[in-house]
């Protein structure tokens, strides 16, 4: 049973990170091979990296849109249940 405010946090802030971390590590592998291709071809324009990795970060947010809403309601149920 949950017994401190800060244990509520701390719940909360590694749910967010679970969720978050495919979202990031997808933008961080995408601005990655990016900078790879940036520093051998020496094109160095900016909008290059980020533009791409918008698009791959928007759409893996598409793609596990369910997994975090499931996510998201267990822990709504967790917290509101142990009331």
């Amino acid at each position: 049973m949950i017994q401190d405010p800060v244990d509520v946090a701390r719940l909360a802030l590694m749910q967010a990170l679970i969720i978050a971390l495919p979202i990031l590590g997808s933008g961080l592998v995408v601005g990655l091979f990016i900078s790879l291709f940036q520093a051998v071809t020496q094109i160095q324009e900016q909008t290059l990296s980020f533009v791409p990795k918008i698009v791959v970060m928007l759409l893996v947010a598409m793609v596990l849109l369910s997994w975090i809403s499931a996510r998201m309601i267990d822990f709504a149920v967790e917290m509101f249940g142990r009331m």
